[in-house]
């Protein structure tokens, strides 16, 4: 993402490229911009987050090619227009049936699909699969005029579920009102741009991106008063970021045993750039909508 909000707009582009839905005009005077489960019980079972297919964790800084498939709960969410099928934003399968996502990337003028099991968006891939929603959850407090009170979160209600595989697993969703440390090591996931006003990925991105705790992140030299205690922060130093097309996907936390959590739906970045020192990408925090997950469920 390059512009503001108020000027971010649908794009005509390809499949490989991504584009952000409308959002109406922002009028809060933050200089910002949205980058774009059966029950969380099941979420948070035996099994979930621990990929058959190990992903590089290996101090990777720059954002990378993921290892194919690595991170197998990754969606891409797509919407039609004039016959064509186009990436918008990531997602998390948190169910067999549900996916999570961000708010700001749901416009009701379009019609949606959940791409699960991809890894090249421009290639015909072995164990992926294209599913229709049956029903799309927008958190009921979201407001698109100003992004940062929060509640950048939806849910979408696959309308069949999906069969797990190497290719296809399920998040896992942090315990509520976990709060991840300061500079704790976490992986942002995405076919966003590779860096400001660049091109789009075909191939899945990862970046090493360490939390920004809220005394940081909230610093008036940084986010301020822009981000709540319902986002979490990751980045900041100006080199990696969540860019365009990365909206509503991952941010991916190893917890003490192994596993991985989702604890962030990529959010908003700065109007100035993607990549934006002391502005780091802000997202949902995920343990602040426990609750309302499981009641949407």
């Amino acid at each position: 993402m390059t512009q503001l909000l108020k000027q971010v707009l649908p794009e005509e582009r390809s499949l490989k490229e991504s584009v952000h839905p409308a959002v109406p005009q922002q009028r809060a005077s933050i200089n910002m911009i949205p980058i774009v489960l059966a029950s969380v019980l099941i979420a948070s079972a035996i099994g979930c987050g621990t990929p058959p297919i190990e992903p590089l964790t290996s101090r990777v800084v720059n954002g990378v090619n993921a290892k194919p498939h690595s991170w197998p709960w990754q969606i891409s969410l797509q919407y039609e227009r004039d016959g064509v099928w186009r990436h918008t934003c990531g997602g998390s399968l948190i169910a067999a049936n549900w996916v999570m996502t961000a708010a700001h990337c749901i416009n009701t003028k379009f019609s949606y699909r959940v791409f699960v099991g991809k890894h090249n968006l421009v290639e015909d891939e072995a164990g992926s699969k294209a599913i229709l929603p049956e029903q799309i959850i927008v958190h009921e407090k979201w407001n698109p005029i100003f992004v940062a009170f929060g509640n950048d979160i939806a849910l979408i209600k696959l309308s069949e579920p999906v069969t797990l595989s190497d290719q296809v697993q399920l998040a896992c969703l942090p315990p509520a009102g976990t709060v991840l440390d300061n500079l704790s090591p976490c992986y942002i996931t995405g076919w966003g741009r590779l860096y400001t006003g660049g091109p789009i990925a075909d191939q899945l991105q990862q970046a090493l991106m360490p939390v920004a705790d809220h005394a940081t992140c909230s610093k008036p030299d940084w986010w301020g008063i822009a981000v709540r205690t319902t986002m979490v922060c990751a980045g900041g130093d100006g080199i990696v970021a969540g860019c365009n097309g990365d909206s509503g996907g991952p941010l991916n936390c190893q917890n003490a045993d192994g596993a991985w959590e989702v604890h962030g739906i990529a959010s908003f970045v700065s109007g100035l750039g993607c990549n934006f020192i002391r502005k780091p990408t802000v997202f949902t925090r995920v343990s602040a909508f426990n609750d309302w997950i499981d009641q949407v469920m």
